[in-house]
């Protein structure tokens, strides 16, 4: 069992891409809102920025030690961000939050309260206010309620990345290799004892928003496909639909045609009928092709992130990567 009291450290792990106006304003956020009677540290990842996010970064770095970074050779995704920096942090107890203000840092205090007092795993659950679109909360709400109802995880509506994990979770997270990682869905799936806290986002700081609608859409698909064959077995099930309905549709043919005179040959039903197997094949094809290209990818072993430089090891500037263990 891994200390609870005092005597401990508390990591920060934060992904970040092109948020060169928001870096140094969230440091000084953080500072506000740390405790003096334990030791911390923060690890940024820089994601492929191509703006001044790294420079600031690294001048955080040289005038306070406690601030580190990890720098990708390109832009390898949030997620995969994030599993970056919890592959690489040191802490008895970390925080996963983004870069772009809307985490509260003045709910780190009450995380690792909760922490202490025993959970292992301390989520947040984000209340949309009317300043988000009502496009983007409904079609959270029902991604969250749909994955949940067709999947072995359970999701609230509003989950989010920033969250506190114990080290004994950190260390089953590091075990994952997942190329398409939903850490969302795999904290949720592991157990351990968890506990949450709502919290209502701040307004994004400079800059905009790095999830783009077709960012969401993958994002989604990532949950929906890594948690779930239910898309497979809709295909099944609309296949197995589809014969049921052919097959009825061939007798009637029949009937028709041995005890009935009236038959006039009727092309454009035949066509119709033909684009519509034409259709449902190539639907469910779509959604087998899904699992197998992921299936594909996995199978390949590529790291999901390369490290070009980190101030982890210090004056390096060689490649280093996370290889999948074969």
């Amino acid at each position: 069992m891994l200390p609870r009291d005092s005597d401990f450290l508390l990591s920060i792990v934060i992904p970040i891409y092109n948020e060169e106006k928001n870096v140094a304003v969230l440091y000084e956020q953080i500072l506000d809102h740390l405790a003096t009677e334990y030791r911390w540290e923060i690890v940024f990842v820089d994601d492929g920025s191509t703006d001044e996010s790294l420079r600031i970064i690294q001048q955080l770095h040289q005038s306070d030690g406690r601030v580190q970074y990890l720098m990708f050779s390109r832009n390898f995704g949030h997620q995969n961000a994030l599993k970056a920096g919890l592959d690489h942090c040191n802490g008895d107890a970390i925080i996963c939050m983004d870069g772009d203000l809307q985490h509260p840092p003045w709910l780190i205090g009450q995380m690792v309260e909760r922490w202490q007092n025993g959970f292992d795993i301390v989520c947040t659950t984000r209340i949309d206010g009317p300043e988000t679109g009502l496009f983007k909360r409904v079609t959270s709400d029902f991604f969250y309620k749909f994955l949940t109802r067709i999947s072995n995880i359970e999701l609230r509506s509003g989950s989010a990345d920033f969250r506190l994990i114990d080290r004994k979770v950190l260390e089953v997270l590091r075990g994952f290799n997942e190329s398409d990682i939903f850490i969302r869905g795999v904290v949720a799936w592991i157990g351990f004892k968890q506990t949450e806290l709502p919290y209502a986002p701040a307004k994004r700081g400079a800059g905009k928003t790095k999830y783009t609608l077709r960012k969401m859409i993958r994002f989604a698909l990532s949950g929906l496909l890594g948690f779930s064959v239910f898309p497979l077995r809709v295909a099944s099930l609309i296949g197995l639909l589809v014969s049921i309905l052919s097959f009825s549709y061939g007798i009637y043919a029949v009937w028709v045609r041995i005890f009935s005179d009236d038959v006039v040959s009727g092309w454009a039903s035949v066509m119709a009928g033909i684009y519509f197997l034409g259709g449902v094949q190539l639907v469910c094809l779509g959604i087998c092709g899904e699992y197998i290209g992921k299936i594909f990818i996995q199978v390949k072993h590529r790291p999901p992130y390369i490290i070009k430089e980190n101030s982890l090891q210090e004056g390096t500037s060689s490649v280093t990567s996370s290889f999948p263990a074969l």
